[in-house]
């Protein structure tokens, strides 16, 4: 396997040298920005599988990183912040976000996110299209788990590997309700470290992309979410 690429992004130089020592302690590459700027321009040379970024920076924050990344396939996120609201955590993960972290924080926590993130992101890789794709149909969607497509409709269907994840799995076992524990476990994994709050923020964002078909994912209130019955 390739050597991980990781853009650690922070103003103050002393957070982005211990950050970066403990991950190449662990076979990570890694390069820095101490600004928004600079780690857009690191983003497009130093091409990194994932970044390491703080919220509170010069020039250009984290969240504005974000948004300009939002086109940009297969880079993971965790956000670092001083501020614990939140508010602004559920904007980083409306944003695009894979996970956060509070400073003051500890070290080999964020390395243990880092690689969580990491495994994630490989396990949603898309694979070579293959005769055996396994394809799910509810109504005007269609979700391919081998060729990892999904499309509406007809149109193409932009998602991040954790978005599709989730619709996939829902999609699959249309009419069995899930729990939001459930989600998390079977989605995220259990070295996820945030809250089911995540799992709304993505429901979210997947009725936002299927458009006039988000019927299609519903609510069990009190309980989770099920996609709807065949």
């Amino acid at each position: 396997m390739d050597q991980r690429r990781v853009l650690v992004v922070d103003d103050e130089e002393s957070i982005r040298s211990a950050i970066t020592y403990a991950l190449k302690r662990e076979g990570f590459e890694v390069s820095t920005a101490a600004d928004g700027e600079e780690a857009l321009q690191k983003v497009a040379s130093f091409r990194p599988d994932m970044l390491v970024l703080d919220v509170m920076m010069p020039k250009l924050n984290g969240y504005d990183v974000c948004r300009r990344l939002e086109n940009v396939k297969g880079i993971g996120i965790l956000l670092l912040t001083v501020k614990n609201d939140i508010v602004d955590k559920v904007l980083g993960l409306e944003l695009g976000a894979d996970d956060f972290m509070s400073k003051p924080f500890d070290i080999r926590e964020l390395v243990a996110r880092v690689k969580s993130i990491v495994r994630r992101l490989e396990k949603g890789s898309d694979p070579t299209p293959s005769a055996d794709s396994e394809v799910y149909r509810l109504e005007g969607l269609k979700v391919d788990t081998v060729r990892r497509t999904a499309d509406i409709n007809d149109g193409s269907m932009d998602l991040t590997p954790k978005e599709f994840d989730l619709l996939a799995l829902l999609v699959s076992h249309a009419g069995r309700v899930y729990t939001r524990e459930d989600l998390l476990e079977l989605v995220w994994g259990m070295e996820y470290f945030g809250g089911t709050r995540t799992v709304d923020i993505h429901i979210q964002r997947l009725r936002k992309k299927l458009g006039d078909a988000q019927y299609l994912l519903q609510t069990v209130y009190g309980i989770g979410y099920k996609a709807m019955e065949k």
